[in-house]
């Protein structure tokens, strides 16, 4: 077992192949937080733990004389209310007495084989030769009979641990949730920790920001109802001295796709505190006797290896342990071609006929019809939520319209936006009431759209009805999901007024149910997520989605930033990336040696491009191919930051083998008459010799070299030209 309780001792160790977590049933039950770091076999770590006298720090009442003791400075693995720990907090009940206190102590715990579940909630799966333990441990308030139980899925081999945490009301009398929280984690000496989060906005998704531990609560937020651009449902606590290379790093990713609170607190002791969840602003969630409340899973993992080791941890476990689509490992994903550039709502059957025709030559393997294919939609003013095709635009239909493209020996794929509706529309005029709008006012619109109240069980059943029917009408090898707005005016008509807390919370359960409804009923069909870009990237829907729409901003040098960003979390194999007209000053060819940095295709009107365009195009999707497996499954380097390196932005990645590399290097501001740069290698075998292809001469260099002394990068060229090396091991 992955998972050690020791019964004289009380205390539970979770093994993952490099690290130990370590809690303790301790004082008057409360369960204490040990460690969690590299591998130790020490069987109680309570001597981590000092009691003082601490001033102003209240003491349980059954503790006595006891005053050492406080809440208030212990660490513990769920958080009280009430119980003298003023810190930030994992849980606010309201009782059906109308008082807030939870006082949690242990009351039992099990251990099984495989991967804990949630009700309504996606969660990561073991694979036939993982090794996967869990433990639940319940925590009661005697009072009241409130119940949380502690879940911990441990994934040895992956160096991963997801928990979550599920309310049970086991009293007489409703209670209302205010705030719960998937994960707490307390740090002992938080003093010399860096906060790492990826903000951004519409367009420039997926910044990184690096800052000190202050004595003060820093908050990450989205309250958007999706997990939104402008900020990003994951976080890092490192060393301040970590890099890439070396430090202790901590990652926490929230596998959730709505509103949602991370905070991190640095107390009066240098005591760090996390928590992360559901976003408690505009919630309260009513949980009646007997029942449940789940919350979502947090993907935690360690490593004392720095960023890049954590970023591995987390590419390898998303691409093997969240989503089981056969698109993930076992079928090479197409190139495409979307055609939202090329026409935006002015096509027809025709003109998309003549597109595919001109990207055949570009390599292209599949084109994409997006948004204005359906109702009555020339613009983004109407049409939204009537999923029946316009045979004004698709004359001969949408079966006829995919016959002929396949005819091509391409693939079809298509656009919808499920969630929104359109005032303009015979879903809205038939039903206004599934529309979100709060009684006597007017709802805010966005892109002239309104939300869908996804929470209602009638408008899951229509979407999944209607978008089925749609899959099922033709040969459709490709989805692209989309959202265009945020959530605003919070109210469902089918809620009473004292249930409103309810729906923020509820529209996502309802939209799992819904993709659930239409993605795992189409194996054969590939889906892609997008968020008005990627405004709702998150491992959640990765568990849904084998890729996800990074951004609708393609020019390239600011992907250099947004790709560097996602890497931390993301592998590329979830990243969409496409060669844009955006930004005529750079190269084809760099603009593809970016995309390649991301699943490939193109957004562009093929029919207006040179024939040297094309050749150049073709050329680079078939490198797209050529090194697929390299791109996809190697193990991904950062080399160069793009948010202070000013002249190169590099990457790399590394087979797991180590016999095969591909860097990519990306001038960016060459000065005159400069110095000569130089990019350093990672990953390799020191004592391995490989032959480099890819710039002006092929040499045979060791890794030792490549990685101590580097590959030089030439300076009578271009900027914005990009150099793709090829490192190939050889005896």
């Amino acid at each position: 077992m992955a998972i050690v309780f020791n019964e004289n001792k009380k205390t539970f160790s979770l093994h993952t192949a490099k690290t130990t977590y370590q809690l303790k049933i301790g004082n008057l039950n409360y369960v204490k937080h040990l460690y969690y770091g590299a591998t130790i076999h020490d069987e109680d770590l309570i001597y981590l733990i000092r009691r003082y006298d601490r001033g102003f720090s209240g003491n349980p009442y059954d503790s006595l004389a006891e005053r050492t003791f406080s809440l208030d400075a212990q660490p513990q693995e769920f958080t009280t209310q009430q119980q003298g720990d003023f810190r930030i907090n994992s849980i606010e009940v309201q009782n059906s007495d109308g008082s807030f206190s939870f006082n949690g102590r242990y009351r039992s715990h099990r251990m099984y084989k495989g991967p804990f579940t949630l009700k309504g909630l996606p969660t990561a799966f073991a694979n036939e030769n993982d090794t996967v333990d869990t433990l639940e441990l319940v925590i009661e308030d005697a009072i009241t009979n409130v119940q949380v139980t502690l879940l911990y899925t441990v994934f040895e081999e992956a160096d991963i641990i997801m928990r979550a945490a599920r309310v049970h009301n086991g009293g007489k009398g409703t209670i209302h949730l205010k705030r719960i929280m998937s994960v707490n984690m307390d740090y002992m000496n938080g003093s010399n920790m860096d906060l790492i989060s990826l903000p951004g906005r519409y367009g420039q998704e997926r910044q990184v920001e690096r800052q000190p531990l202050t004595h003060h609560v820093h908050k990450i937020r989205s309250g958007r109802g999706i997990s939104s651009h402008q900020q990003n449902p994951f976080i890092a606590l490192c060393d301040s001295q970590a890099n890439e290379e070396y430090g202790s790093c901590y990652g926490f990713a929230l596998m959730y796709s709505g509103s949602f609170l991370a905070e991190v607190e640095l107390d009066q002791y240098d005591q760090a505190r996390l928590v992360m969840g559901v976003n408690d602003r505009l919630f309260s969630y009513p949980v009646e006797p007997g029942e449940n409340f789940d919350t979502p899973a947090v993907l935690m993992t360690y490593t004392h290896k720095g960023l890049a080791r954590m970023s591995h941890n987390y590419h390898n476990f998303i691409r093997n342990n969240l989503n089981k689509s056969k698109f993930v490992r076992d079928v090479k994903r197409p190139v495409l071609i979307n055609t939202w550039e090329a026409a935006f709502f002015n096509f027809d059957d025709v003109k998309l006929i003549e597109i595919a025709k001109a990207a055949k030559g570009m390599g292209v393997e599949m084109i994409v019809m997006d948004d204005g294919w359906f109702g009555k939609r020339d613009d983004d003013n109407s049409g939204l939520g009537d999923w029946y095709v316009n045979e004004k635009k698709i004359k001969c239909g949408l079966n006829k319209l995919v016959e002929q493209i396949n005819d091509l020996g391409m693939k079809f794929g298509i656009w919808f936006e499920p969630e929104m509706v359109s005032e303009d529309s015979d879903l809205f005029r038939a039903h206004p009431d599934w529309a979100m709008e709060i009684p006597g006012r007017h709802a805010v619109r966005s892109r002239n759209q309104l939300a869908l109240d996804v929470g209602r069980r009638e408008v899951q059943d229509y979407l999944i009805k209607s978008i089925n029917r749609i899959l099922d009408s033709a040969n459709i090898y490709y989805v692209k999901w989309d959202i265009n707005r945020a959530i605003t005016d919070l109210w469902s008509n089918a809620l009473p007024a004292e249930c409103q807390g309810e729906v923020s919370h509820r529209y996502v359960l309802g939209l799992y149910r819904v993709m659930d409804g239409i993605i795992k009923t189409h194996p054969d069909i590939m889906f892609e997520g997008c968020a008005g870009g990627g405004g709702r990237f998150d491992t959640a829907m990765l568990t849904y989605f084998v890729q996800y729409w990074s951004s609708d901003n393609t020019k390239p040098l600011d992907n250099l930033k947004l790709h560097y960003g996602s890497s931390f979390l993301y592998p590329v194999c979830t990243m969409g990336a496409h060669v844009s007209e955006a930004s005529p000053m750079v190269p084809i060819e760099t603009k593809a040696a970016i995309a390649m940095c991301g699943t490939f295709g193109y957004e562009l009107d093929a029919t207006k491009l040179e024939e040297e365009e094309i050749k150049v195009c073709k050329k680079m999707s078939d490198l797209y191919h050529k090194y697929y497996d390299l791109n996809f499954f190697g193990d991904y380097y950062r080399l160069a930051n793009p948010f202070q390196q000013i002249n190169l932005v590099a990457w790399e990645s590394v087979a797991k083998d180590k016999k095969e590399a591909l860097v990519t290097v990306i001038t960016v501001n060459l000065t005159v008459n400069g110095p000569q740069e130089y990019i350093k290698c990672k990953g390799l075998a020191p004592d391995q010799n490989y032959r480099i292809t890819g710039g002006s001469s092929e040499l045979v260099v060791s890794g030792m070299a490549l990685m101590h002394a580097g590959i030089p990068i030439p300076r009578e060229i271009p900027e914005f030209t990009a150099f793709i090396y090829h490192l190939q091991a050889v005896d």
